[in-house]
This record gives structure tokens, C-alpha cells and sequence, in this order.
């Protein structure tokens, strides 16, 4: 249509205006003379929906403007107003001429607005509501809005792509207009939908490939995967196929030899069965796998490796692809010579560099050791950690002889950058200084880009902050040779809320729980007004709060604070804790027959060490616990009624590197502590041997050790969804000091349970072991070591809720004394898990464990095996130890 106008208005321009037949006929204009008017108004007309006011300005024309008759002006209004998509027909008329003056008319037709619009599948009649939101979520059409040529490819464009990447690749879109009967000018739009078949592909079969086989060449194609065919009288293999063909139509021939008919859905070759993959085509991801291809050739040595083509065609329903390669010579390294380095030496540089002469040619491998080395080891790292920020490596081949490559790395080391200024930004919650002062990167310190790592690294190990969306940006200042640094972080929820209710176990019956943890407390803001929204929050302390209870039978309160800075100018930790537990036991006239009750208070400090790294932290502090025990006779502890007192100093070497706590992809965590008491049998001269226990154990003493470590490695290179393996070790030892006295019934260990339902009576360390119950007696254990091999698979490691599965091998044992200690004597164990990390709630996890060594009877069945040697458990706020 409006090339037709274009066309008129072209015709006008040569033909003579003929006479006017009635009163309403426009003024008569010589076309065939140019000539220059000024607009004098412009109306518009056949409007219905649209304000005419906003429109003139749409055209480009403006009363006062001079315009040539016949001219470009007119024309290229006309086309200002068909680009916005609005017209079905736009006209611009002379309604009079006054003078030089004229006056104009824009006459359009408005385009139909959409008034509803609907899904509908060519061979079923209706998609599914869920298919339909999925669409109604991409095409992101309004209603009310007009319905432009533009919009409709869009939506046809959109909704084509949608399905072939579901494998659908001959799928049709028609879109059916029909006048709305409700409302004038509007249109519903049906959104018809044939799929056809969804195409699988049959085989994917390589041409000219020597050195790797078919084989191996598909499976560096991770997503791009045949179809798996099995053929009734045995397997087909693609390599005999390949061979016996040269081009399409023999390759078609040969198929149809095979008898197609006696296949059953099944045809790979006998290396391998892609079961599992997915088989449908997806041209970009066919693309990426092609380069892919190469990218494997030239890691090879095979520079010159080049796919020299390839063909996509259908054959009986499914989709065959044909790649033909060229792999060249292997080639490997010769000579690599360095040029320009004055600060490290070439020797130095080619032994970080670590590739030698006759090495087998991969350019990827060279690109990394100069420039991106995961583990920081490559040369520019070496450059960048000394102040190098401008360094710039160049590696260029010099020399190509047969099948040796020379190498020339011409360095540019530039000048020390010093930083300048670091700034912050995002923090709209936590207090500035609180995250400057976790920062390496200082002003007027030299640049290093280990600084930097360990500065992102620091800022996510707070907390407060979405890792994901955490950005470190250096912004170089070469005309002075200073660097300026920008973090920008977005604040996430870090504060947490526990409620609960479970069963407790032994007497406990149903325990409730009701916990706040608030990670980013201020408590200088606590009586200032306006700082509770809710809290008052951003100085990066720690208060926690828990109650547990079942009524008369057991309460347990507990308060802790943490200051990380103490006097904000050191690494300085304070820590001051309470708590206070009563277990008690009821008759049935509500009266109490007996109680243990239990209360502890702790003062401690920590700092972080600078050797032998900045990774080691040292705490210590003084702790004091009492027991009141009245007619105790539960669990047959040695002691029944009286108090003990237990003070004691425990002493913390830690060293902790890993990268987010919250699912850690790489680094360490080990610790090794020493609990020890005053030794008070050495300072008297009691004969411990005659004395009751109530006297005995008055005052505790005993030395106690512990040491944990674990370690977290990726398992794979995609960084953003990494599986992650965790291994972990555990021990822990209970010494005395006199032979009288032997192993204090305090402070043992409780090995197995899920670590929420077990009772921390006496000081004990709750020591989980999936899928056993409590293994430890009664009194506690004075030995234990548990060994743990875990593989983590991240689900969502987005921060409003990270979710992760685990399968996990895990082992442990308890020892009464030193003799008996065997770490290889374990029960085993193996099952699966998942944890949920909630940033209100924290923790949550579930975990099904089969204990391989525990004492039950013959399972006759799946069933019975699951229930004699299996156990569920949870994890609620804390990864149990």
C-alpha cells in the first residue's frame, strides 16, 4: 500500500492539476514547476484513537517551515509516518493555498489494535497451559496496543526459534486476524502452532579423519549428539557406512541397502550409546561443536586442522550430518625466544612458561601459560602481582619449518601502575568501612593482581553480598601511571531466622526452636533513632539469640556477640557467649525426679596472622562451665548428684581459603585446637584413688585436641555451575594427666546420629555420621576420626536460594582408649543428600545414608535393606560436625 502512495505522489508531481467539479475539490497546484512554500497549518484527519496532536510532530513538518512543491520534504514525511507502524495508508494532501502559504493534511488510516490474543496447536487444537506461559512470557505481546507488520514477525520469529530448539525444526507459525465483535478497531489474534515432528539426528558421520576416530569426534561435540539405533540383527556401525560412501546420494543408497525397516530406534556405532543426550539440532550450537572440533585438532598439534565442509540433510525422518576435515601435520614447539623483558630474564620466564622445545605445538596452552592460568601461575600474573598493569605479551610465530614452530614472545612491561583511588559502590545496607577495611588494594600501594583476587575474595567471604553479581573493575590511568579500583556489590539477605519443631530424642519428646542470627549487627546504632529498619545493622558485628524448649522438660538458651574488628584498625576478633541448658525428669504428677542443669560462659579474642600466610588466623579463649546435677541417674553417668566445674583455656590454629562459604568451589579449610585445664591433681597431694567421684570430678581436668581439614576442588571447567569435590578429615583425642583420675567423663565425643537430635550432655562434641545412629556409648568417647569423600552438584547457586545435591562416602569410628585406636577400623557408610541455603532461614538439608557395617538382621528384601541399614536425616541452620 504505501508504495502505491509513493507512486501517486510521484505521478503528481509531473501532472497538471486538472479543474476543480465542486466546492469541496482541493486547490489546483502546478506540478510541473517546483515551488517553495511555507506551511501555514497542518491538520490531520481520519483519526479515531490516536491524539492528532502528537502525530504532526511524527511527520517532521512544522507550520513556518519551507517546503518545494513538487519535492523530497512531502515525501519523506510520508515516510516518517509509515515507519512508525501505525498506518495502513497515510496521504498528505494541499487543502489551500494562500500566497506562498500552504496548508496541508495528513490523512491516515489507523492500524487495528490487539484486543486479545490466543494459542491454539494445528493438530491437537489446544498447547498446554504450561507451553502457553512459556510463549506468553517470551513474545511479551500487550493488548490494547497496536498490532504493527513488525510486532507479528517478531512474534512469529520468536515462537519458530522456541520450538526448533526444542527439535522441532519444521515448525510453522500462521497468525489469524479477526475483528474483535466487542471492540471497533481491535482484533483477535490466534497464534496457530504446527510443530510437525520433532527431528532427531540419525548419525553424524566424518570424512578424513585419521588420527581421531568417529568416536572420539563426536564426543568433543558436546551438544550436537546422534540419535542412539539399535538394529535388530545386530549393530550397524556409522565407520562402515562411511566407507562404503563418497557423497550423499551413494550414502542414501547404502541406507536403504540396510533395510531402514528393521531398525528399531536404535543405531551408534559400538564404542558408544548416547542414551542419556539429548539428539535434537540446534544450528548454533552445531556451530560452536564445529569449532569445538577444531579447537580439540590444534590442542593436538594440528594447526592447519580445518573443516572443509559439511552437509545437513533429512533422510527417512531424522537428520543426517556429514563433516569432512582436513587434519594436516602434528607440529611442536621449537625455539621460543623472548624480547623485550628487562625486569625477569628470559630462563625465568621460560621455566614459569614451562613449555620446552619439542613439546607438541597447542596454541590454547601457550595463550594460557602467558596470559589466563586459573591457578595464577602464567607470566602476566608473574608481571601484574609487581605493579605491572600495563604489561602487555605478545607471542608471534617467526618460523615455520616442516613440522617445528618457532616462537617469539615480545614483552612489553610498561611502567608500575600505583593505585589511586578505590572506590565502592552498591552498599546500600553494610557500612563502608566495613568492607574497605577486608580490602588488599590500598592508595598509593602498587598495583597486584593478587591484591585484587584476594579482595573479591574477602568481600563474598562477608556475607553480606551477591557473589554473582560482585564486580572488580581497575581503571587504568596510563598518562600518569596510576590505577583506579571499583567494587560494585549488591547487598543480599544475611540474617537469619530459625524456627522449628522435631523430635529430640532420648525423653526429649517435641523440642521447639526459635533463633535469630543477625550477621551484620551494629551495636553503637542500638540507641540511636531511625537505625531500627528492622535492626540496626551495617557494622558488620554478629548477635545471635536461640531458644529450645518442651515445656518442664527441657530449655536450652543461648546468646553470643562478635565484634570482627576490635577498635576498627586490626583484624582484632572479641567474642563474649552465654548459654544455659536444664534436662529434667518428670513423674507422672508433673513433678520433677531429677534435673542436669548446665551453665557456661565464654570471653575470647582472635587475630590473623601474617605467618606463614594471611590465610592463618589464632584464637583464644577462657571458658567456664558448671553442672549441677540432682538424682541424675540418666544414661548411668558416674556422677548422680553434686556440682562440677570445668575451666579451661582452648587455643585455635586455623588456616581457611576457601571461596565462598556458601558453596565453596576451591580451597581449604584446617584447624587444629587444644582444650586444656589447669592440671589440678599435680598441685596437691590427694590420693585421687579414695576419693568418690562427686570429689574426683569437682574440678575437671583434662587436655583435649581436635583436628579438622577439608578440601574443595572443582571437578569441572564450567566455573559458574562447577561440581565440586569435598574431601574431609576429622579427629579428636581426650588425654589426661593422672593415672588416678584416668579419662574425664567430661568432654568426650558422640559419634553418629544426624547431630540435631543427639543431646550435648557433659561438654560433648556431636559428631554426625550419616546413616547409623548414635554408635557411642552412654558416657561419651575419649577417641573418634571420621573421613568423608563428597561430590557436590550445584542446582541453583543463585543467593536467594542456593541448592546443591550430594553423593557422598563417609566413614568414622569411635575408640575408648588409646589401645583400641585403629583409624582404618571405621563404619562405613554411602547415600545421597541435598542442601537448601536460605539467606532468612539458613540451612536446610536432608540426607538418606546406608550404613554398610551395622549390626542388624538378613534383609530378605530392597524394602527391608533400606529400613535395617539405611537412615534419613536432617540438617536445619548448620552443617552438623
Amino acid at each position: 500500500m504505501k508504495y502505491l502512495v509513493y507512486i501517486a505522489l510521484a505521478l503528481l508531481c509531473y501532472l497538471p492539476a486538472t479543474a476543480q467539479t465542486d466546492s469541496t475539490a482541493l486547490p489546483r497546484v502546478n506540478y510541473s514547476i517546483p515551488t517553495e512554500y511555507t506551511i501555514g497549518g497542518i491538520t490531520v484527519s481520519g483519526v479515531k484513537f490516536l491524539d492528532s496532536d502528537l502525530l504532526v510532530p511524527l511527520s517532521g513538518l512544522k507550520v513556518g517551515q519551507k517546503v518545494s512543491i513538487p519535492g523530497d520534504d512531502i515525501g519523506k514525511a510520508i515516510r516518517k509516518m509509515w515507519d512508525q507502524g501505525l498506518f495502513t495508508n497515510v496521504e498528505i494532501r494541499i487543502m489551500k493555498t494562500v500566497g506562498t502559504n500552504v496548508f496541508l493534511d495528513i490523512l491516515v488510516a489507523e492500524r487495528p489494535r490487539l484486543g486479545k490474543y490466543n494459542f491454539v496447536d494445528g493438530k491437537n487444537g489446544k498447547i498446554k497451559k504450561g507451553q502457553e506461559d512459556e510463549l506468553r512470557d517470551k513474545i511479551k505481546i500487550i493488548p490494547g496496543r497496536v498490532l504493527t507488520e513488525n510486532i507479528k514477525a517478531n512474534t512469529r520469529a520468536i515462537i519458530e526459534q522456541h520450538y526448533k530448539d526444542k527439535g522441532y525444526l519444521n515448525v510453522k507459525v500462521t497468525l489469524i486476524e479477526k475483528p474483535d465483535p466487542l471492540l471497533i478497531n481491535n482484533i483477535i489474534l490466534t497464534i496457530k502452532i504446527d510443530k510437525g515432528a520433532k527431528v532427531k539426528i540419525g548419525s553424524i558421520l566424518f570424512e578424513g579423519n585419521e588420527v581421531l576416530t568417529d568416536a572420539k569426534l563426536r564426543k568433543k561435540m558436546k551438544d550436537t549428539k546422534e540419535k542412539v539405533h539399535l538394529d535388530i540383527a545386530g549393530i550397524i556401525n556409522p565407520q562402515n557406512i562411511k566407507e562404503a560412501t563418497k557423497d550423499t546420494s551413494s550414502f542414501m543408497e547404502v541406507l536403504e541397502n540396510l533395510a531402514p525397516s528393521r531398525t528399531i530406534d536404535y543405531f551408534a556405532d559400538k564404542a558408544r550409546l548416547n542414551i542419556f543426550s539429548s539428539s535434537k539440532f540446534i544450528l548454533e550450537d552445531y556451530k560452536a561443536d564445529k569449532e569445538k572440533l577444531i579447537e580439540h585438532y590444534n590442542s593436538l598439534g594440528y594447526r592447519d586442522a580445518e573443516i572443509v565442509g559439511d552437509s545437513v540433510f533429512m533422510y527417512d525422518g531424522e537428520l543426517q550430518i556429514r563433516i569432512k576435515v582436513n587434519e594436516g601435520i602434528q607440529y611442536r614447539f621449537r625455539n621460543i625466544t623472548w624480547k623485550g623483558n628487562t625486569i625477569y630474564n628470559s630462563d625465568t620466564l621460560s621455566k614459569l612458561l614451562g613449555i620446552k622445545k619439542g613439546d607438541i605445538y597447542n596454541r590454547t596452552l601457550l595463550d594460557e601459560r602467558l596470559n589466563m592460568s586459573p591457578n595464577g601461575t602464567d607470566i602476566a600474573s608473574l608481571y601484574m602481582d609487581n605493579g605491572y598493569l600495563f604489561f602487555q605479551v605478545n607471542p608471534l610465530e617467526v618460523s615455520v619449518v616442516e613440522d617445528s614452530i618457532d616462537i617469539e614472545i615480545r614483552v612489553m612491561e610498561g611502567p608500575i601502575a600505583i593505585i589511586n583511588e578505590v572506590r565502592i559502590s552498591g552498599n546500600t545496607k553494610t557500612k563502608e568501612y566495613v568492607i574497605r577495611r577486608e580490602l588488599r588494594t590500598i592508595p598509593g600501594n602498587v598495583f597486584s593482581r593478587s591484591d585484587l583476587i584476594r579482595s573479591q575474595r574477602e568481600i563474598i567471604n562477608l556475607g553480606y553480598f551477591d557473589p554473582e553479581q560482585l564486580e572488580v573493575i581497575p581503571i587504568p590511568n596510563p598518562e600518569n601511571g596510576t590505577v583506579d579500583i571499583e567494587y560494585r556489590v549488591v547487598e543480599k539477605p544475611s540474617d537469619q531466622l530459625e524456627l522449628s519443631a522435631g523430635w529430640g530424642g532420648r525423653g526429649r519428646g517435641v523440642v521447639g526452636t526459635l533463633g535469630v542470627s543477625f550477621t551484620n549487627f551494629s551495636l553503637q546504632n542500638m540507641f540511636k533513632k531511625g537505625s531500627w529498619s528492622p535492626l540496626p545493622s551495617g557494622d558488620g558485628q554478629r548477635l545471635s539469640l536461640r531458644v529450645q524448649t518442651n515445656g518442664r522438660v527441657f530449655q536450652s538458651y543461648n546468646f553470643s556477640f562478635t565484634e570482627p574488628w576490635l577498635g576498627g584498625r586490626k583484624p582484632n576478633s572479641f567474642t563474649v557467649s552465654y548459654y544455659n541448658s536444664r534436662f529434667a525428669t518428670v513423674g507422672i504428677d508433673n513433678k520433677v525426679l531429677a534435673s542436669l542443669t548446665t551453665n557456661g560462659a565464654s570471653i575470647g579474642i582472635g587475630t590473623r596472622l601474617k605467618w606463614p600466610d594471611d590465610y592463618f588466623t589464632f584464637q583464644a579463649s577462657l571458658n567456664f562451665q558448671s553442672y549441677n546435677l540432682d538424682n541424675w541417674t540418666s544414661s548411668n553417668f558416674i556422677i548422680t548428684d553434686g556440682r562440677s566445674n570445668n575451666l579451661n583455656m582452648k587455643f585455635v590454629l586455623a588456616r581457611t581459603s576457601v571461596y565462598n562459604p556458601t558453596y565453596p568451589t576451591q580451597g581449604s579449610n584446617i584447624s587444629l585446637s587444644l582444650q586444656v585445664t589447669p592440671p589440678y591433681s599435680l598441685f596437691n597431694s590427694r590420693d585421687y584413688s579414695t576419693l568418690d567421684n562427686n570429689q574426683k570430678y569437682k574440678w575437671i581436668e583434662y587436655h583435649k585436641w581436635r583436628f579438622t581439614a577439608e578440601w574443595f576442588t572443582p571437578v569441572t571447567k564450567n566455573m559458574k555451575q562447577p561440581l565440586v569435590l569435598r574431601l574431609a578429615a576429622k579427629f579428636g583425642f581426650l588425654g589426661y594427666y593422672n593415672n588416678e583420675i584416668g579419662y574425664s567423663p567430661f568432654e568426650r565425643f558422640e559419634l553418629g546420629g544426624d547431630g540435631i537430635s543427639n543431646i550435648q550432655f557433659f561438654g560433648r562434641d556431636i559428631i554426625a555420621l550419616r546413616g547409623y545412629d548414635v554408635l557411642s556409648p552412654n558416657t561419651g568417647s575419649p577417641f573418634f576420626n571420621k573421613f568423608t569423600v563428597e561430590m557436590r552438584f550445584p542446582i541453583s547457586l543463585n543467593p536467594s536460594a542456593t541448592i546443591f545435591a550430594t553423593a557422598f562416602l563417609e566413614g568414622g569410628n569411635f575408640y575408648n582408649d588409646i589401645k583400641s585406636y585403629n583409624p582404618f577400623d571405621i563404619r562405613r557408610t554411602a547415600g545421597v543428600g541435598v542442601r537448601i541455603m536460605l539467606p532468612m532461614f539458613g540451612l536446610l538439608g536432608f540426607d538418606y545414608g546406608i550404613g554398610f557395617d551395622k549390626e542388624a538382621g538378613e534383609a530378605s528384601g530392597f524394602g527391608d535393606f533400606l529400613n535395617n541399614y539405611g537412615k534419613f536425616s536432617i540438617v536445619l541452620g548448620f552443617e552438623p560436625d
